[in-house]
């Protein structure tokens, strides 16, 4: 048996992510396996008639990185919309909404991201009638960078059924205005989905997200070449920036065996991870499919086993479940998706069956209830490594800060997410939080408490690019004095995105770290980035992304 090569990469800075400094060398990859580091000399001994050549030309060559939350399908139906990020007052709204309208001529609903809340004005929230100056015929709704609340014009709410409001189920709300119809804001998914069910793909891309159920009535042949094409976009995307693993926050059936066709095409990738989303007016039974999705899909390109769950919702619209209620809204605490009693019941039969649980919980009373079903499951099945998931812990109360690492609950945690972080604008997060801004997004103060930390971008919330995120990990900006200083050192930060990334999914024995037999998941980035300052990381590029063996992308030289 040939013991040549099939990739050498040469000329690079290894960091192995394994608590070995780096070295400059070589890594030799053979089928989807390492098979060798060390100097380039040494490596290149492994070189055969047909083995390919990689010059890393000086720059970092380490494990690829994982995204440990992230939104594929909904984020890939994102690619080529109208992003609202930087733009801000009622004139450059109305005008840049005009020409993504003129580029894109129909009659079907356009879509437009990141709007947001303080768009149009600090004191002026935005309302159906902003979005009818900018498109009055033509249906049209605009997302927020936090995905739990849509804006919609007037024809969009008429073609929902919701101008003049409607059952939406506990947690979500059409507002309404003065005059007894929407003000075009709706807020949570069972307000959202009517509208968003408008769009080109019929919001099939949001229903591993809102229901976790699938399609129904099941979509054409047509419409699932569509969703496939989707999510190859989607997957071609995250390669390039050095993405070989996801863990997806929302999925179904429907988006696994979407995936497994692109798998089974040789077109996989990235490796997927895929949860059950249980919803809370779903029986506990219900959990018997994630069990069954768990047995269909198992390999280390596409996979189950974990069980996604909402318990609140987000700060900037007051349906984060908070302690002792908002300080602009003293009796508003928010609503929880699950009382005390059925969440703990949730976490002991996911215990029972042996399943990992994710919840995203952003305020201090959320991340407490989970925290509190958590223990219940462990004093009710007994403990075991579980390395249950706590999403986002924007907010946490003193008490419940020791308690993560007590009890190997992990933090998943988004740089890019926190105030003074430098992508969302200060307001509304900033007065939402109030005196509690000291234990907000407390990244450092988790960690010091040993408590296993993982990062990501939540796409399509904030962008995909990991170094960005690394970047900001590390140059967080403290808002004032008495806030604990949260920023990362470098390699917390990238273990965030490998090693600690493979741990959360179980899969550490074989992923994360760049060592001889694991698998060939590597990059290459232009430059050496334990030479870099912190503040240029993302100003660095990703070279090449290898995944499974496989060369996924090559930027142009």
């Amino acid at each position: 048996m040939s013991t040549s090569a099939d990739i050498i990469i040469t000329n690079g800075k290894v960091l192995t992510m394994t608590g070995r400094p780096s070295f400059h060398g070589a890594v030799a990859i053979k089928d989807n396996r390492i098979l060798a580091l060390g100097p380039d000399d040494e490596i290149r001994t492994l070189r055969g008639p047909r083995t390919r050549l990689f010059d890393a030309r000086g720059g970092t060559v380490m494990p690829g990185f994982i995204e440990s939350h992230m939104h594929l399908f909904a984020g890939a139906a994102t690619l080529g919309r109208l992003s609202l990020e930087s733009v801000s007052g009622l004139d450059a709204f109305v005008a840049a909404s005009r020409a993504y309208a003129a580029e894109n001529p129909g009659d079907y609903m356009l879509i437009a991201n990141q709007a947001n809340y303080t768009m149009i004005g600090v004191d002026e929230p935005i309302t159906r009638h902003h979005l009818d100056l900018a498109m009055g015929q033509r249906p049209y709704a605009i997302v927020a960078p936090d995905a739990h609340t849509v804006w919609a014009n007037t024809r969009a709410l008429e073609l929902a059924g919701l101008l003049h409001g409607g059952d939406v189920g506990v947690g979500s709300e059409v507002v309404m205005g003065e005059d007894g119809l929407a003000t075009g804001e709706l807020r949570e998914w069972g307000a959202m989905m009517p509208v968003l069910a408008l769009s080109p793909t019929g919001g099939r891309d949001k229903l591993g997200l809102t229901t976790g159920g699938d399609p129904d009535p099941a979509p054409s042949s047509k419409e699932r070449a569509h969703d496939r094409a989707v999510l190859k976009q989607g997957l071609e995307y995250c390669a390039s920036f050095g993405i070989t693993s996801i863990h997806n926050m929302d999925g179904n059936f429907y988006q696994l065996e979407l995936l497994d066709e692109i798998r089974q095409a040789g077109d996989l990738l990235c490796r997927v991870e895929v949860p059950f989303h249980l919803r809370p007016e779903r029986p506990l039974e219900a959990l018997d499919e994630a069990v069954e999705m768990r047995r269909r899909y198992s390999s280390d390109m596409l996979h189950s086993g974990r069980v996604k769950v909402f318990m609140d919702g987000v700060l900037e619209s007051w349906t984060a479940f908070v302690l002792g209620g908002y300080p602009d809204r003293p009796d508003e605490t928010g609503a929880p998706l699950f009382c005390a009693e059925h969440f703990n019941q949730v976490a002991i039969e996911c215990d029972r069956r042996g399943l990992q649980i994710s919840v995203h919980a952003i305020g201090d009373a959320a991340v407490r209830r989970t925290l509190d079903g958590y223990q219940a499951g462990r004093e009710t099945v007994g403990q075991r490594d579980s390395r249950h998931r706590i999403e986002h812990i924007e907010i946490i109360d003193r008490a419940d800060i020791p308690r993560l690492a007590e009890m190997g609950v992990i933090a998943s945690m988004q740089p890019l997410h926190a105030a003074g972080a430098g992508y969302f604008p200060l307001e509304p997060s900033v007065t939402r939080i109030g005196d509690k801004l000291p234990r907000a997004y407390a990244w450092q103060t988790l960690r010091q408490t040993g408590a296993r930390m993982i990062f990501s971008s939540d796409w399509p919330v904030s962008p995909i690019d990991p170094l960005r995120s690394v970047k900001t990990a590390m140059t967080r900006t403290s808002l004032r004095a008495d806030i604990p200083d949260q920023r990362q050192s470098l390699m917390d930060s990238l273990a965030g995105y490998t090693r600690d990334g493979a741990y959360a999914e179980f899969m550490e024995d074989r992923k994360g770290q760049l060592s001889p037999g694991m698998l060939a998941d590597i990059i290459v980035l232009s430059a050496d980035i334990e030479q870099v300052e912190p503040e240029n990381i993302d100003e660095m590029r990703v070279m090449t992304t290898i995944c499974d063996g496989r060369v996924t992308y090559q930027r142009a030289a």
